[in-house]
C-alpha cells in the first residue's frame, strides 16, 4: 500500500476526533466559558483538510509534511483541551507520560509545517549542506522524550495556562538533570528549528535555481508576513487586530500552496492535472474559508457575546458572505478554465459571422476577433498558406499538423498563384513578443489552409479545455474559409476565363487582318499584275509577236504566286502537320529558324498522331515560343522536346538566351506572345510554367491532355 494511503487512513480519523472533540466540549460543554475556539478552527481545520486532500492527489513527501502539520495542531488542541477540563490528571502517576505525547504533537505540528517550509514546491533541497541544516526542523519532535528524560518535573506547554513545576517527573534520569534548562527552553521558545526551516527556506528562495527561486518567493514572501504576525502577537497578546494577523497568515498557506500547484507543479502535480486538481482544491478551501468566515465572528466576540446575539450574528455573515462566495468560485473557475458563458457565446456567434462573411479577409477578421475574445487572449493571427508552402506550413507539435505538401494546393483556394492572403491581427502583440503561446491549424479536409496563433492569455495561462475549444473553432472555421475562398477562386476563374476569350477573339480578329493584308499586298496585287501581263500577251499574240520566252516568263509568275499561295496557307494550318503529324510539322521549320535548333521526340511519338485541336495547338505553341526566342532571348541555341506520358502531352521549349522579363511571365500578363499561349492551353484545360535554366536561358513547359492517339 502507497505511503500516502496508510498516512490519510491513520491521520484522517485523528485529526476528524481531535477537531470534534474540541468542539463539543469547548463550543457545547463549556458554555459561555472562553472557549478558544478560534485557534483550531481557524489555525488548524483549512490546513488538516487541505493536507488531507493533498493524500487524496500527491505521493509527494511534502503533502505528507502537510497532513502531519494539520493533524498534530488538532491533536495538540485535543491535549490541552482535555488537560484544562480534566486537572484531576494531573496527581496521577502516569500523567508525564501523558504530557510528554501532548507535547511531541505539538512539536509534530511544528515540525511537519518547517519541513513543509523547507521542501516546497518539489521536495527536493539542495545542495547537501542545506539537506543536513533542514534535518534540524525536526528537534520540536523529540520535546516530548527530552523532557520526560532530562527535566524532574512535568513541562507543560505553554498555551495551556496551567505551571507543571509542582508536578514531580519520576522518569528524569539524574544524569541528564543538566540538560533540563536547554530542553525547556526548546519547549517554550523552539527557534532553532524555527531559524533552521527559514534559513533553508530563504537561501532557497533568494539563491537557488531559477525553476526553484520561481516557486519559492511567494511562500517566502508569505512566511515572512507570518513571522512579523506571531512576533507582535507575542509581545502585544491579546490584541484583537493583531489575533487577527496571525489567523489571515495561518489560512494564507493553503492558498499559497495551491498556488504553487498551479504556477510550478508543487507536491508533484503533473501539468495536465494542475486546472482540474487547482480547481478541487480551490473550491474546498473556499467552501471551508466560508464556513470558518461564518463562525469568526461569533468566535472572537464571546464572550461577551450571549448565544442569542452569536447565532444572530452568524446567520446575518453566512448570508452576507454567500455572494462573495459564488463570486470566489466564478472568478476561480474563470481564471483556471476562462469564461465558460463567453466561450459558448463565441462558438454561438462564430457561426453567423461566418455565415454572413462575404470576403475571406473579413472572414478571417472575424475569426480573430471571436477567438480573441472567447479566450481572452492578447492577440490573434490567423496566417493564410503561401502558393509555395512555406508560409503556411504547418506548425511543429500543432494538434492538426500535416505534411507541408498540401499547403501550396490549399493556397490556390485563398488566393490568386503567386500570391497569399496577408496575416489578419486581432489584439495587438506587446513589443518584441510575436511567438505565439498556442498555435492550431486551419485544416479542410487534407489541406492545411493556414494556421490560427494564439499570443498569451491576459490572465494565467491556457487550460486543456480552452486549447480544445481552439481546436473545435478551427474545425469549425475551415469549412466557411475553403467555401468562402473556393467562391474567390471560381470568381477569379471566371474572370480570367472570359479575359482570355476576349484575347483569343482580339487575336483571331488581329489574324483575319493579317491573313486580309498579306493577300491584298502580296498575292493579290500578283495576281494583278498576271492579269494585265496576260491581256498584254493575247494583243501581242494577236499581231504576232508573242514569244515563247514571255509565255515562260508568265508560267514563272504563277508557280511564284502559288508558292506564296502555299506559304500563306502553311501559316493558317500547314499541310505537313495534316498529312505527317506533330513531330514532322515541327521539324519542317528547322531550317527556317534563325539560330541552331534542336528536335527531341520520342520515337514512339513520330508515328502517334493525336486529336486535330491538340495538334494544332502544341503546333502554334511551339512556333509562338520559337518566335519569342528569336526576337527577345538572344539566343545561341534552342531546343523542342515532345514527350507522351501518363496521358499527358509534354512540350518543352528552352534556349540559352538572356532569360525573361518577370510581367511578362507572370499568369496574370494579359499581352504577349505567351499570353497567346496560355491562352490556347487553357482552352483545352492544359497548363504553362515558365521557369528559368541554369546558368541562363529560359524554359517554356506546356502540358496538354490527350487521349487515345491515332496511327
Amino acid at each position: 500500500m502507497e505511503r500516502r494511503w496508510v498516512c490519510l487512513a491513520v491521520l484522517g480519523p485523528v485529526g476528524v476526533l481531535s477537531l470534534g472533540y474540541v468542539v463539543v466540549v469547548r463550543g457545547f460543554i463549556e458554555g459561555n466559558a472562553d472557549h478558544g475556539l478560534a485557534w483550531p478552527i481557524l489555525g488548524g481545520l483549512p490546513l488538516f483538510v487541505f493536507g488531507m486532500w493533498l493524500l487524496t492527489v500527491s505521493s509527494s513527501l511534502t503533502a505528507v509534511f502537510v497532513a502531519l502539520s494539520g493533524t498534530g495542531f488538532l491533536l495538540g488542541s485535543a491535549y490541552e483541551t482535555f488537560i484544562q477540563r480534566n486537572t484531576e490528571i494531573l496527581a496521577e502517576p502516569w500523567f508525564p507520560l501523558f504530557n510528554a505525547g501532548g507535547l511531541t504533537a505539538d512539536g509534530l505540528s511544528a515540525a511537519a509545517f518547517l519541513a513543509f517550509l523547507a521542501t516546497f514546491p518539489d521536495g527536493v533541497v539542495t545542495p547537501r549542506w542545506l539537506r543536513v541544516l533542514a534535518a534540524f526542523v525536526w528537534l520540536p519532535l523529540l520535546a516530548g522524550l527530552l523532557t520526560l528524560l532530562t527535566v524532574p518535573h512535568v513541562v507543560m506547554s505553554p498555551y495551556i495556562g496551567v505551571s507543571g513545576e509542582g508536578i514531580p517527573n519520576p522518569y528524569a534520569v539524574p544524569a541528564l538533570e543538566w540538560a533540563a534548562p536547554l530542553v525547556e527552553s526548546m519547549v517554550l521558545w523552539p527557534w532553532p528549528a524555527v531559524l533552521a526551516g527559514l534559513t533553508v527556506l530563504g537561501v532557497r528562495s533568494l539563491f537557488g535555481p531559477p525553476d526553484v527561486r520561481a516557486g519559492t518567493r511567494v511562500i517566502a514572501l508569505t512566511v515572512g508576513i507570518s513571522l512579523i504576525a506571531f512576533i507582535l502577537w507575542t509581545f502585544l497578546p491579546g490584541v484583537w487586530g493583531v489575533e487577527l494577523l496571525v489567523y489571515a497568515s495561518l489560512l494564507a498557506m493553503p492558498i499559497v500552496a495551491i498556488h504553487g500547484i498551479f504556477r510550478h507543479g508543487a507536491f508533484d502535480i503533473a501539468p495536465g492535472d494542475r486546472g482540474r486538481f487547482v480547481a478541487r482544491s480551490s473550491n474546498l478551501l473556499i467552501t471551508v474559508l466560508y464556513g470558518v468566515a461564518v463562525a469568526t465572528p461569533a468566535l472572537l466576540l464571546s464572550p461577551p457575546m450571549r448565544a442569542v446575539p452569536a447565532v444572530l450574528t452568524t446567520t446575518a455573515v453566512a448570508i452576507g458572505l454567500l455572494p462573495v462566495r459564488t463570486w470566489l468560485q466564478r472568478r476561480l473557475r474563470r481564471a483556471l478554465f476562462g469564461d465558460r458563458d463567453r466561450q459558448l457565446e463565441m462558438l454561438a456567434r462564430l457561426g453567423t459571422q461566418l455565415e454572413h462573411a462575404g470576403e475571406p479577409r473579413e472572414l478571417l477578421a472575424r475569426l480573430a476577433e471571436s477567438v480573441r475574445r472567447g479566450l481572452d487572449a492578447t492577440w490573434v493571427r490567423i496566417h493564410v498558406a503561401a502558393t509555395d508552402g512555406a508560409a503556411g506550413a504547418p506548425s511543429e507539435g500543432s494538434p492538426n499538423a500535416t505534411s507541408g505538401e498540401h499547403v501550396g494546393d490549399a493556397a490556390d483556394h485563398l488566393a490568386a498563384p503567386g500570391a497569399a492572403l496577408p496575416d489578419v491581427v486581432a489584439g495587438r502583440p506587446p513589443a518584441g513578443v510575436s511567438e505565439p503561446a498556442e498555435t492550431c491549424d486551419l485544416v479542410h479536409g487534407d489541406e492545411v489552409l493556414g494556421r490560427i496563433e494564439v499570443g498569451p492569455r491576459r490572465r494565467g495561462e491556457y487550460s486543456e479545455d480552452e486549447r480544445t475549444l481552439l481546436r473545435t473553432v478551427a474545425g469549425q472555421a475551415a469549412a466557411s474559409v475553403a467555401n468562402v475562398a473556393l467562391a474567390a477562386q471560381l470568381a477569379a476563374q471566371l474572370d480570367e476565363l472570359t479575359a482570355s476569350r476576349e484575347r483569343l477573339v482580339a487575336a483571331q480578329d488581329d489574324e483575319r487582318r493579317r491573313l486580309e493584308r498579306d493577300l491584298h499586298d502580296g498575292i493579290q496585287q500578283d495576281v494583278v499584275a498576271q492579269i494585265a501581263a496576260l491581256r498584254l500577251a493575247r494583243n501581242r499574240l494577236e499581231r504576232g509577236e508573242l514569244t515563247a520566252a514571255e509565255l515562260s516568263e508568265l508560267q514563272d509568275q504563277a508557280r511564284a504566286t502559288l508558292t506564296d499561295l502555299r506559304e500563306l496557307a502553311r501559316g493558317i494550318h500547314p499541310t505537313v502537320l495534316s498529312d505527317n503529324g506533330l513531330v514532322a510539322a515541327v521539324e519542317s521549320g528547322v531550317a527556317r529558324f534563325p539560330i541552331p535548333l534542336e528536335i527531341d521526340a520520342d520515337a514512339a511519338l513520330r508515328t502517334e498522331r493525336f486529336a486535330d485541336d491538340v495538334e494544332t495547338t502544341a503546333y502554334y505553341v511551339v512556333r509562338e515560343a520559337l518566335a519569342n526566342t528569336a526576337k527577345h532571348a538572344h539566343a545561341a541555341h534552342a531546343s523542342v522536346g515532345l514527350s507522351r506520358r501518363n496521358g499527358t502531352l509534354r512540350i518543352a521549349i528552352s534556349d540559352d538566351g538572356c532569360g525573361i522579363d518577370e510581367a511578362e511571365a507572370a499568369p496574370t500578363s494579359s499581352h504577349g506572345g505567351l499570353a497567346n499561349i496560355r491562352d490556347r492551353v487553357a482552352a483545352l484545360r492544359g497548363t504553362m510554367r515558365i521557369a528559368p535554366n541554369a546558368p541562363s536561358g529560359t524554359t517554356v513547359l506546356v502540358e496538354l491532355p490527350v487521349g487515345e492517339g491515332r496511327g
